[in-house]
């Protein structure tokens, strides 16, 4: 089985994170960058596939020099080769530039089975990508999954979402994005950060993906920032001492801010 699992870089969610005052963007100069926690799980997962059948797994990642870290993380779990799109042209590209990217990615690699993703990135939360891809591809999706099995050419999964659980049902190959309970990630052993070292990664860009674009190129589509405004800050709270009459002014307050 031929699995291909979509990763990207983030700037840390529990490291302070700023705004470029050029674009409004993330800063991710100086911010701290590390794979995605929900891509990451679904890495995870493929690597549990691959653990019950004979499975080979490709990690693609579209980023900067530095997302070939993504990838060399996933590539130390235990995933068997990396594809990096790195492309300055796609600086700031938008949900569809990006799925379209991917998708061409996913493309070159033969024969392929199962697509896996994250839902969201934490940076984004688009959580469209996926979807997207999978319909570039021509792949039946299952979205939001929390828990998958592969057997027999098909996949099944259990959804959950906001308006409640459902069992999904999909010949393969299909595409799966994962939410953050689909499982625990492992951590990358000593000997699997060695082997990752020497296992292929190959770097390619917009012409690689696209040989048949006009003189203009691959016409890349972007999201602008218009205005961003700091957080006000933390305003201080009221205070009711309690003189007998605490539980009238609770309500008073309550129902001055219309919570009752």
């Amino acid at each position: 089985m031929n699995i291909v699992v979509l990763v990207k870089q983030v700037p840390d969610t529990s490291a302070e994170r700023t705004l470029s005052q050029a674009d409004h963007l993330l800063d991710r100069e100086d911010a701290d960058l590390v794979l995605d926690e929900i891509n990451e799980r679904a890495a995870e997962e493929a690597l549990t596939l691959k653990e019950t059948a004979d499975a080979h797994i490709t990690v693609v990642s579209m980023g900067p020099d530095s997302a070939l870290d993504a990838i060399r993380k996933v590539l130390a779990m235990g995933a068997d080769r990396g594809i990096h799109i790195c492309d300055d042209r796609l600086r700031g590209a938008d949900l569809l530039t990006t799925a379209k990217v991917l998708a061409a990615a996913v493309r070159t690699v033969e024969d392929v089975d199962l697509v896996l993703a994250g839902n969201a990135t934490t940076d984004g939360q688009a959580s469209a990508v996926p979807a997207v891809v999978a319909d570039l591809l021509g792949l039946p999706q299952l979205t939001h999954v929390r828990q998958l099995t592969v057997e027999a050419g098909q996949v099944s999964a259990e959804r959950e979402t906001e308006g409640g659980e459902a069992t999904l049902k999909a010949p393969l190959p299909a595409l799966v994005s994962v939410t953050e309970k689909i499982n625990e990630s492992r951590y990358p052993s000593f000997k699997g950060i060695m082997a990752a070292k020497k296992k292929p990664v190959d770097t390619i860009d917009l012409d690689d993906l696209f040989p048949d674009a006009d003189d203009a190129g691959f016409l890349v589509t972007r999201t602008r920032v218009v205005e961003a405004v700091p957080r006000p800050p933390r305003a201080a709270g009221i205070r009711i001492t309690d003189d007998g009459s605490a539980g009238r002014q609770l309500v008073e307050h309550l129902i001055a801010q219309k919570l009752v």
